[in-house]
């Protein structure tokens, strides 16, 4: 099983270079960095998390440009999104983004994605809470396109362009992995249908590892083998029990949550990580 990390990136947290250098030379096979534009405040969306929305929700940097920052000092580690909130972004522009950061790191970008809980952001952005799930699909496709296509045109009902000429393509072929954030069944679903991955996230009121089995299921009457849909789990607990159950389940990849503080705590935290995942 692989293992990552994640982490808000602050402006009173760990930089997120000094974090990727650090997490590199521990053996950690991946970095992810949220995001959200803006957290309204209104407040009227509830946090799936529980009844108080943390303050690193309010105050976390742009994913992309974190990451450029990350891919500068690396050379190793996978530079991830999770999850990238694509719903609120203009996918051509979006496109160009994910293509530079492939471009800058050889490579080294995994999308995650999802389709996000907070109504009145996107209702900022010009997004249709209840549209959601169906804008997420034309982007990706829409980026798809533009990834792989010289000419590149889409028309959807939510995203539509005659031919463009975009560049820089990404380094990958096809364009980076992209894994779907969601619960089950329709995060799974969505996964399924369009996605190379499947990224839930633990301790969320339900078993993931008593879903395993029906997702692997369902991804085979859809004609998907496991080695095309790897599941990647945000952990809820760290500990040696949770790792072996989810390494025996077939989980490819473990990512082990930062809190938003500077070195002091977090690279002392993140040894210890290191050392339970056996890196």
């Amino acid at each position: 099983m692989k293992y990552g990390v994640q982490i808000f990136t602050t402006d009173y947290s760990i930089r997120p270079a000094v974090l990727a250098k650090a997490a590199e030379e521990r053996g950690f096979e991946s970095l992810w960095f949220p995001e959200h534009s803006h957290i309204p405040a209104s407040r009227l969306s509830p946090w799936p998390g529980g009844p108080d929305l943390p303050k690193m929700y309010h105050d976390v940097m742009d994913p992309f440009v974190s990451h450029g920052s990350a891919a500068s000092v690396t050379s190793k580690i996978k530079l991830c999104t999770g999850i990238c909130l694509v719903i609120q972004r203009d996918p051509i522009q979006l496109a160009k983004e994910v293509a530079t950061l492939d471009q800058l790191s050889d490579g080294r970008v995994i999308l995650g994605i999802g389709a996000g809980w907070n109504r009145e952001e996107m209702e900022n952005h010009g997004t249709d809470f209840t549209k959601r799930f169906g804008i997420m699909r034309e982007k990706v496709e829409a980026m798809q396109a533009i990834w792989t296509q010289d000419k590149a045109e889409y028309h959807g009902k939510h995203v539509d362009f005659d031919p463009v000429y975009a560049w820089p393509k990404p380094v990958q072929k096809g364009g980076p992995p992209i894994i779907l954030g969601g619960g089950f069944p329709g995060g799974a679903k969505r996964a399924i249908a369009y996605g190379n991955g499947w990224m839930p996230i633990d301790g969320r009121g339900w078993d993931i590892t008593d879903t395993l089995s029906q997702f692997r299921q369902m991804a085979a009457e859809a004609d998907r083998g496991p080695e095309e849909l790897p599941v990647t789990i945000f952990a809820a607990q760290q500990d040696e029990d949770k790792i072996k159950t989810f390494a025996d389940a077939g989980v490819e990849r473990l990512v082990f949550g930062l809190p938003p503080e500077k070195e002091d705590k977090v690279l002392p935290m993140l040894d210890r990580m290191a050392k339970l995942a056996g890196l």
